[in-house]
C-alpha cells in the first residue's frame, strides 16, 4: 500500500510540473513513444514564402478566428497512464468558453488514484483557467516575440497540405518547446505541434516530449488530442493524455452552471 502510495504521489508531482507547459503548448513525442500519424513524405517547400510571410498570415488569420468565436463547450477526457498503458487516473468534464474572458469545467465522472487527480489533474486544469487570465500568465504563444521559425518543406497531413517549420526558441524557457508545426495552407491555422521544452525541467525528468494535433470544427482549428511522455529518473515513462471530443461552437443556449463547486473550476478568461 506504501509503494503504491508513492507511485501514486510522484506520478502526481511529475504531471504538476508539468501542467503550465502541458497546457499552454503541448508540443511532441519522439518516434519510440508514438505511432506516427504524418506518413506522407516531406516535399520540397515552394518557391516565394518566407518565413515572415508565413508568421503574419498565421497571426491575422488567428486574430480572425478568435473575434469570431463567442462561445464554445468541449468535452475533455485527462488520463495518466504508466508505461505499460495502464491508467492510473483519469477526469472527464466539460470546459466551456464565453467571450470575452470567461472559462468553466464541470467534472462529470472520475476513475482510479485519487492523489494523481487531486494533485496533477485539477491543478492542470485550473493552470489552464488562471494561465489565461493572467493570474499566472506565461507568455507560451507561437509568435515572432518567442519563435523564430525556420521552413523545411510541405507535407499532407490528413486532409491538409501544410507548410512544415522548425520552431526555434528565442528565450531558454520552459513554458517554450523546440520542435516542429504544421500550417495549413489555406486557413494558415497550425494543426499539429511535436517537440520537447525548450529547458531541461528537472533533475528527475530526463526527458518530456509532446504531441498536440488539432481538428477542424466549422471554421475553428482547435485542440483534438495531446500527448505528454514523461522519463522519470529510476520510475520510467509516464503518459499524460488529453482528449477533446464533442465541441459545441456559438451556441448560447449551451449553458454550464457557474458555481465555483469543487467539481466546477472557474475563472474569467480569455480563450
Amino acid at each position: 500500500m506504501f509503494r503504491r502510495y508513492k507511485l501514486d504521489f510522484l506520478t502526481a508531482v511529475l504531471v504538476s510540473v508539468l501542467a503550465p507547459y502541458a497546457v499552454n503548448v503541448n508540443a511532441q513525442a519522439d518516434e519510440d513513444n508514438v505511432q506516427p500519424s504524418v506518413t506522407a513524405p516531406l516535399e520540397p517547400l515552394r518557391g516565394g514564402v518566407s518565413a515572415d510571410q508565413v508568421f503574419v498570415e498565421v497571426l491575422a488569420h488567428n486574430d480572425a478566428r478568435t473575434a469570431a468565436l463567442v462561445d464554445y463547450s468541449v468535452l475533455r477526457t485527462y488520463e495518466v497512464a504508466d508505461s505499460k498503458g495502464k491508467m492510473r487516473a483519469e477526469e472527464v468534464g466539460r470546459m466551456e468558453y464565453h467571450a470575452p474572458d470567461k472559462k468553466a469545467f464541470v467534472v462529470t465522472s472520475e476513475k482510479g488514484s485519487g492523489v494523481i487527480r487531486r494533485l496533477a489533474l485539477n491543478p492542470l486544469i485550473a493552470s489552464e483557467i488562471e494561465a489565461a487570465v493572467g493570474k499566472q500568465h506565461h507568455d507560451s504563444s507561437i509568435t515572432p516575440a518567442n519563435y523564430d521559425l525556420q521552413l523545411i518543406g510541405e507535407q499532407q497531413v490528413g486532409a491538409s497540405h501544410c507548410i512544415v517549420a522548425q520552431a526555434v526558441p528565442k528565450h531558454s524557457n520552459k513554458y517554450l518547446f523546440e520542435g516542429k508545426i504544421w500550417i495549413d495552407d489555406k486557413d494558415y491555422a497550425i494543426i499539429r505541434i511535436e517537440g520537447h521544452p525548450a529547458r531541461k525541467l528537472s533533475f528527475w525528468i530526463e526527458r518530456a516530449d509532446f504531441v498536440r494535433e488539432y481538428q477542424k470544427i466549422g471554421r475553428f482549428w482547435l485542440p483534438r488530442r495531446d500527448e505528454t511522455f514523461v522519463h522519470v529518473r529510476l520510475y520510467g515513462r509516464k503518459v499524460l493524455t488529453i482528449d477533446h471530443q464533442d465541441y459545441v461552437i456559438n451556441d448560447t443556449r449551451n449553458k454550464v452552471a457557474l458555481r465555483g463547486s469543487p467539481a466546477n473550476l472557474q475563472c474569467n478568461s480569455p480563450n
